[in-house]
C-alpha cells in the first residue's frame, strides 16, 4: 500500500513536470530557472495536498529534506536575479 502511494506521488510529480515543460514551451519561455520554479511549485502543492490526515509514512518525512534543498536553490535563484537587476554601483562588492 505504501509503495502504491509512493508511486502515485512520483507519477503525479512527473506529470506536473511534463505539463510544466509543455506549457512553458507553448508560451516560448522555457528556461531551466523557470522550469525549476514550476516544478518546485508542483512539488510543494503535491506535498501539501497528498498528506494523510492521521499517519505520516517514513518516505513522506524524507521529502522535507528534498523540499528544503529546493527552497534553498530557489533562494539562490532569486538572489541572483535581484543582483542582476540592481545597479552595479549600489552594492559595495
Amino acid at each position: 500500500m505504501a509503495t502504491h502511494r509512493r508511486q502515485r506521488f512520483v507519477r503525479w510529480q512527473v506529470a506536473w513536470m511534463v505539463g510544466t515543460v509543455l506549457a512553458l514551451a507553448l508560451v516560448e519561455s522555457l528556461t531551466l530557472e523557470v522550469f525549476f520554479v514550476g516544478s518546485l511549485v508542483g512539488f510543494l502543492l503535491l506535498t501539501v495536498f497528498v498528506v494523510p490526515l492521521n499517519v505520516t509514512p517514513a518516505w513522506r518525512s524524507r521529502l522535507w529534506w528534498l523540499l528544503l534543498a529546493g527552497l534553498l536553490v530557489f533562494g539562490v535563484l532569486v538572489a541572483r536575479r535581484v543582483l542582476s537587476i540592481l545597479p552595479s554601483g549600489l552594492l559595495p562588492f
